[in-house]
C-alpha cells in the first residue's frame, strides 16, 4: 500500500530530522531511518495501530518521542501529521 504525506507532515518529519541533526551527529539519520521503519510497519499492518480519534490511528516511534498520525484510505495511508508526543495533543485535528 502507498503512503501519502500531507504537506504538513513532510515539513514536521524534516523539521524534526533537522532538530535533531543539530542536536548530535547522524542522531537526525537515526530518526529517518525510525520513521521508515514504522512506515514500512504501518504498510504491512495498517488496522494495527489504535486510533487517535476515529477513523485517524496511531503509531509510535520507539526512540523518539513522536507519533504518526494516519488515516487509511481506499488505495493509500495518508498521514495527517508527524506529532511529538509532549507538545500540543491535538494541533492537527483541523487537517482531516
Amino acid at each position: 500500500m502507498r503512503v501519502i504525506f500531507s504537506p504538513e507532515a513532510r515539513l514536521e518529519f524534516e523539521d524534526a530530522e533537522r532538530y535533531y541533526d543539530k542536536q548530535v551527529e547522524g542522531l537526525g539519520s537515526r530518526f529517518r531511518a525510525e520513521v521508515k521503519a514504522a512506515l514500512s510497519r504501518m504498510r504491512a499492518w495498517p488496522l494495527s495501530c489504535p486510533e487517535e480519534r476515529s477513523g485517524i490511528r496511531r503509531l509510535l516511534l520507539s526512540r523518539f518521542p513522536y507519533k504518526l498520525l494516519y488515516s487509511l484510505e481506499i488505495d493509500q495511508i495518508y498521514v495527517i501529521a508527524v506529532a511529538h508526543q509532549h507538545r500540543q495533543p491535538d494541533y492537527w485535528v483541523g487537517r482531516m
